[in-house]
């Protein structure tokens, strides 16, 4: 970003002061998207709003602007790539602006997509946190909401979709030209524009104010797995479910009208909350087999889109500081929602597991920073949008449901609606709410959660005499559970537990509460019910109960939180990383939960426990035991169980670092020898395993030809890509960490995949000898290419060596780097410490 582009907290905040925006109207033609060599498209804006200042200015970045009027006069264009000035303003003011915008292939802006099935054009946008701007001239911030009306000209039998509903269609030279009605107040990050020869399949939601449409979509190729095969269907009945949760829970109905849902081509979220036209990646498209967990994940970020019609929304904080006000409640909504409403039990079992593992990892990280954090940029806004802010806020708010309950806390919010509908809010009016309903005083909680870095860890110390200690580090204030567990024959069951609000340091948990069985427990588990945000750290005998028999525990919150602890010990180095992987060997194949089974797969498979935590000595060995752990599970899982789908996943990603199956591999694929009863050999799972051929010189470009004319899909031909990258050639490796950083043609789905290709197997000693290019190119590449760009090459080029010496030259030596670039670069530093640091206290083999 320009230093003009990356707009700041306080001159937006001055912004705001002297202007009142009322209405934008929006015209973009995207007749010439379908030209092979299509860049740019016509935009324009006009903007009326009332005004105590005389000047100020629009954002823009595209190609050019080429006309100003100011209340009906012309202006000199006064533009600098970024910002349009506009003077001689009045109480009252129409300003318009027209220009010309660029496409983008980055995921930021107007995204264009060619689908190289049919040749067909997909167009879709994507702003969040400030690239409405690159599409249209606006005012980018939150606070400035307005009341938008799109017109939209596009090619002949395409789709045509906005937030709002479609008002009138008529035909112009070369197309249509469609004309949306005007929405209800909104911010410019959650405006949107999809265009495109999209399939979809209608629905109605019958609401309390009278039917609402509802909608699916995707492109026409993928037809046969959403819009054909029925899938779509599925999604309705969450949404109508969901409509009619939050519409009752938050105490009022839906406010946006149509409820579009599209699914969309190299996307780089999960989703994204657009009223009216919410974006979700094709991840969620499944084209072959996808287990209960997958649907799950489907499940709740639909309805964690939807509780943004609310949260954020309806309700929409000032500024990104507040980004936890819509971020933090839309995932723990997600998962409330998906328990209640969505069909799915174990929702919680899930978010225990995945959602606040990623909170607990970047809690620990020294760029952590509170829930209610300190945005004085935009380019600090977009980095944000990371585990403290979405998972750990949403384990917070779990926490003060417990804390001040459930009914409390949705009067409180109906209170909130009610308050600041279509307005802009701050933690104190959230607070406001909750207070006058639950009657709690909740500034000293809210200072110990949402305005502190960190977390407590949780453990029971035993004494002599069976009394139970329970400790916490950095005290807070929590309401939790410790379970009590001992062994009958080989099974772990629950005999008791204790429940608790602790804040200090030490607590003693009284034996009769639990029927005096504490001082044979053997098994300790705080925070058995997952209740609050802490991390769990077993005991000594605790930690030998859990690995003779943590699958045999009937609960599954409960064992989510003892797999979460065993994992937080292994990073730490407390825990060996051989010993984990025997856990896993162990009891990984007779765990019932498909995500628990997932992240397990995944914490322990050769890109982490093994890649990580292994000393380079034994993780060959290593690597090759897992695989044979991971064939055997494979063959010995139900046919077709979401069990045998995991383990042949867990197949393909160690069969990357190790070959020793790599004859039944390529035997399989090739249709010479059978695969296990039941195993979908869908396309992700092929590409998946010639992958890890690739990787470990087992697969030639024969095969790798074959399996693309198999599969000629974008998602094939991006995993090509990869397979193609993955070659163990060290010239082969050297042509794609190149064109990475040099290609500026690669989309951001295929730089994904050449720098997976690039990664793929662990081999470090083809790449290490482009360590210091890498710091020499990561500065240049911040600034002249698009954050999300240089995020990716940043993160994923960064040099997994043996020493921190590099890394720390160079941020001494960049002190004045963009503070977002420095963020980054530390925050891959702090991982490689954390590896070199664990391996080197595994013991010797």
């Amino acid at each position: 970003m320009t230093s003009t582009a990356n707009l700041t907290r306080d001159e937006t905040a001055a912004r705001a002061a002297g202007i009142r925006l009322k209405t934008v109207d929006v015209e973009v033609d995207l007749r010439g998207a379908v030209s092979r060599d299509a860049a740019t498209f016509a935009t324009s804006s006009t903007l009326t709003f009332e005004a105590s200042v005389d000047a100020t200015w629009i954002d823009f970045i595209g190609a050019s602007v080429d006309e100003v009027t100011v209340n009906g006069a012309p202006q000199p264009v006064d533009w600098d790539g970024s910002r349009v000035r506009v003077n001689g303003l009045a109480a009252h003011n129409v300003v318009a602006v027209r220009g010309t915008g660029r496409y983008s292939t980055s995921g930021e802006g107007l995204h264009r997509f060619r689908d190289p099935v049919d040749d067909a054009v997909y167009l879709y946008t994507q702003y969040e946190p400030a690239d409405s701007r690159r599409v249209y001239p606006v005012f980018e911030q939150p606070d400035l909401k307005a009341q938008w009306r799109f017109v939209v000209v596009a090619p002949d039998g395409w789709e045509v979709l906005s937030n709002g509903a479609e008002a009138a269609r008529e035909p112009v030279d070369g197309g249509v030209r469609v004309a949306f009605a005007e929405t209800l107040p909104l911010s410019s990050y959650i405006t949107a524009v999809a265009a495109g020869p999209y399939r979809r399949v209608d629905g109605v939601w019958d609401g309390p104010d009278g039917p609402v449409p509802l909608g699916v979509l995707c492109r026409a190729s993928l037809a046969e797995y959403l819009v054909d095969s029925g899938d779509a269907e599925e999604i309705l009945g969450i949404t109508r479910r969901g409509l009619d949760f939050f519409g009752e829970a938050f105490g009022r109905p839906y406010p946006w009208g149509k409820y579009d849902q599209i699914f969309v081509p190299e996307y780089n979220l999960g989703a994204m909350e657009n009223p009216g036209l919410v974006t979700f990646t094709e991840r969620y498209v499944f084209r072959g087999a996808a287990t209960v967990a997958q649907h799950e994940g489907r499940a709740n970020t639909i309805l964690h889109e939807m509780a943004h019609m609310w949260f954020g929304d309806l309700a929409t904080m000032r500024w990104w500081d507040d980004l936890w006000l819509k971020e933090s409640f839309a995932d723990f909504s997600g998962a409330y929602a998906a328990v209640a409403a969505g069909g799915f039990p174990d929702a919680w079992v899930t978010f225990a597991s995945r959602r606040k593992g990623w909170a607990y990892v970047q809690d620990q990280l020294p760029t952590t920073h509170p829930i209610v954090a300190d945005i004085p940029d935009l380019e600090a806004a977009k980095l944000n949008f990371d585990g403290i802010t979405y998972a750990k806020g949403a384990s917070v708010l779990k926490q003060l449901v417990a804390f001040v309950g459930e009914d409390a806390f949705f009067r409180g919010a109906r209170r909130y609606f009610a308050e600041h509908a279509f307005g802009n809010t701050t933690l104190a009016d959230l607070l406001d709410a909750l207070e006058a309903e639950s009657g709690r005083d909740l500034r000293e909680w809210s200072d110990a959660w949402l305005q502190t870095t960190g977390m407590s860890r949780l453990s029971v110390s035993r004494d002599e005499d069976g009394v139970l200690t329970l400790g916490q580090s950095d005290p807070r204030p929590h309401r939790l559970t410790v379970g009590l567990y001992g062994f009958e024959g080989e099974r772990l069951v629950r005999r008791g537990g204790v429940e608790l609000d602790i804040a200090g340091e030490r607590t003693t948990l009284e034996a009769p509460a639990v029927g005096g069985v504490a001082s044979i427990a053997d098994l300790i588990v705080p925070n058995d019910d997952d209740r609050t945000y802490a991390k769990v750290i077993l005991d000594e005998r605790s930690t030998d109960a859990a690995v003779r028999a943590l699958s045999t525990i009937d609960d599954a919150l409960a064992r989510a939180v003892v797999w979460a602890a065993l994992w937080d010990a292994t990073r730490d180095g407390d825990l060996p990383a051989a010993r984990y992987l025997e856990v896993v060997a162990r009891h990984a194949p007779a765990e019932e939960n498909a995500a628990l089974l997932a992240d397990a797969l995944a914490h322990a498979h050769a890109q982490f426990a093994i890649g990580h935590y292994v000393a380079g000595a034994d993780r060959s060995a290593g690597a090759a035991a897992w695989l044979e752990t991971a064939w055997r599970a494979l063959w010995a899982a139900p046919a077709g169980s979401d069990a045998q789908l995991a383990w042949a996943r867990a197949v393909g990603a160690a069969a990357s670092r190790s070959d020793g199956r790599a004859a039944e591999i390529a035997a399989i694929l090739a249709g010479s020898a059978p695969a296990p009863e039941g195993l979908r050999l869908d396309p992700e799972l092929r590409w998946d395993w010639l992958v890890a051929l690739a990787a470990t010189g087992h697969a030639g470009m024969a095969e790798v030809d074959a399996e693309l004319a198999r599969d000629g899909s974008a998602q094939g031909r991006t995993a090509h890509r990869t397979v193609l990258a993955a070659r163990p050639d060290a010239e082969v490796r050297a042509r794609a960490w190149h064109a990475a950083w040099e290609d500026e043609s690669l989309t951001n789905d295929h730089l994904d995949a050449t720098i997976a290709g690039v990664r793929a197997g662990g081999r470090r000693d083809l790449v290490a000898a482009f360590d210091d290019e890498y710091f020499a190119r990561i500065r240049p590449a911040w600034t002249d290419r698009s954050i999300e760009i240089a995020r990716r090459l940043v993160v994923g080029l960064f040099p997994a060596s043996q020493s921190l010496d590099a890394v720390d030259a160079w941020l001494a030596a960049n002190a004045g780097a963009p503070g977002a670039l420095r963020r980054l670069v530390i925050e891959q530093r702090d991982g490689l410490a954390r590896d070199l640091r664990v391996r080197a206290a595994q013991p010797v083999a």
